[in-house]
Formats: C-alpha cells, structure tokens, sequence
C-alpha cells in the first residue's frame, strides 16, 4: 500500500485519525460543521481558517465546493437517485 493509499484508507475510516497538517484538520472541521450543522457556524469558524493559514480566496474556494456538494447531494436525494458504487468502496 502506498502512501496515498494508506492516507485514503485513513480519510475513509475515520478523518480525525488520519495524519494530516493542521490546515487541513482545520479545513475538514470547519467542512464537516458547514455540511452537518450549517445553522452553527460562526464567524470564528472562519476565523479558525485563516489562523491555520487559508487566504480568504481560499476559504470561499472552501466553502463554495462544499456547499455545492451539499446541493448536488439533495437533489440526488429529493430525486431518488442511488450512486454508483466507487472503485474499492465497500458495500
């Protein structure tokens, strides 16, 4: 397994456990609240961001893939459309 693997098999098993920079744990944190909790966030939330080093550019970067994820995942949902399986998902 290579180091891309393991670090996939990390992210897909549990984020908070894999090795990853602190931007990164930050940006997955503040990904994470925006998907699950979005009525949450706050401005600290991006203030967090920028303190783990994210230009502003890349904060709305951040916050425009995630929120159209979100949006193309409901209308997925609110049509009944079922995925296809990925390459190595497990089922």
């Amino acid at each position: 397994m290579t180091g891309d693997d393991e670090l996939v098999e990390q992210l897909a098993q549990d984020w908070r456990r894999a090795k990853l920079s602190e931007a990164d744990r930050a940006m997955l944190v503040y990904v994470e609240k925006l998907t699950l909790r979005p009525w949450d966030m706050v401005e600290g939330d991006v203030l967090a961001l920028r303190e783990a080093g994210f230009v502003d550019a890349a904060i709305l970067d951040i916050n425009q893939v995630t929120a159209y994820y979100a949006y193309v995942n409901r209308l997925a949902d609110g049509l009944g459309v079922e995925l296809e399986t990925s390459h190595g998902a497990q089922t």
